[in-house]
């Protein structure tokens, strides 16, 4: 779907996680981004300016709350805040990585629910709508009293890993968490599944990993929502080709790779690690195992769906 929208009351608007998605998001739209600035001062307060006027416009910001994670959250709020002030119509939060997402419930005693105060903080600051990719707990939905749009990057992993015709593949989950994803994955494959079993050590017990399905001699595909530390990516490679997979690639929609990840993922045997670009590669990270696949496309889609009133149900598939 591609629209040409310059003389319509849409509006697109980046911030500073992710200028390059959102430019091409726009383009794909037709339009040219929103015209607005983000300072900092030297005592660390942002300041945004928006230089064009938005009055009854309807606005998509995008923003990912990936590192530097506060900043980028600032950063939002303070946009809402003054779209809202400016008389904009609709305010539409553009997340494609929900950061503290992993916060999403009490493990222990005393602890915050931070992914709630996300929400809230989002809600109250003025946004009307927001649109997301892959949440790392689809219960974060329910933390809004407004629509959320979560979109899903598995059709797109799934596409690109379709296009290499592997002979025999199992599509792997890493934990028992992660199953329902590894079964969206393997319907599109047409392949079956395994689960790593990971007993955690304990004082008087060094863990174990049991692997739970057949992968002897097949193409083992890992498939995670989130590559963080890359502990869990890289030791479940070694597991797989210790039980006898043929070779490993694996998949993820959010690469925040952070601390070691690089390293870890440089030494293992991974032979390939596909991501897409809901959080931008510093140089650094733009090594050659990872390719990254832009989803520029699903989310173009997904704000004409929203701003022509259409279902955007039909891009979860």
């Amino acid at each position: 779907m591609s629209n040409n929208y310059k003389s319509s009351k849409l509006k697109v608007f980046t911030l500073s996680s992710n200028p390059a998605l959102a430019e091409e998001i726009a383009s794909n739209m037709g339009l040219a981004l929103g015209k607005s600035s983000v300072q900092t001062f030297s005592d660390g307060e942002i300041q945004i300016n928006i230089e064009e006027s938005v009055r009854g416009c309807e606005v998509f910001v995008i923003q990912s709350t990936s590192e530097p994670v506060n900043q980028n959250i600032m950063e939002l709020l303070i946009m809402i805040d003054a779209l809202k002030r400016a008389s904009v119509e609709t305010i539409n939060v553009v997340i494609p990585y929900y950061g503290y997402a992993r916060q999403d419930r009490k493990a222990r005693s005393r602890e915050p629910i931070t992914a709630k105060l996300i929400a809230d903080l989002i809600e109250t600051a003025g946004a009307n709508r927001v649109i997301t990719l892959d949440l790392h707990a689809t219960q974060i939905q329910g933390f809004f009293n407004i629509p959320v749009d979560q979109l899903v990057g598995i059709p797109l992993l799934s596409d690109y890993l379709i296009q290499k015709n592997f002979d025999d593949i199992v599509v792997v989950a890493p934990d028992h968490g992660s199953v329902k994803r590894a079964r969206q994955m393997a319907d599109r494959l047409k392949s079956t599944i395994a689960i790593i079993d990971k007993r955690s050590p304990t004082e008087n017990f060094a863990g174990e990993i049991n692997i739970v399905g057949e992968i002897e001699g097949k193409t083992a595909i890992l498939i995670d929502d989130i590559i963080d530390t890359g502990t869990r990516v890289t030791t479940g490679t070694r597991a797989l080709l210790e039980n006898g997979a043929k070779e490993v690639y694996a998949c993820s929609t959010h690469p925040v790779l952070s601390g070691l990840a690089i390293e870890k993922l440089q030494k293992s045997q991974l032979k390939e690690l596909i991501v897409t670009n809901s959080i931008p590669l510093t140089k650094e990270k733009q090594i050659d195992k990872i390719t990254q696949l832009t989803v520029a496309p699903l989310l173009s889609d997904a704000l004409i769906r929203v701003y022509e009133q259409q279902s955007v149900s039909v891009l979860f598939d």
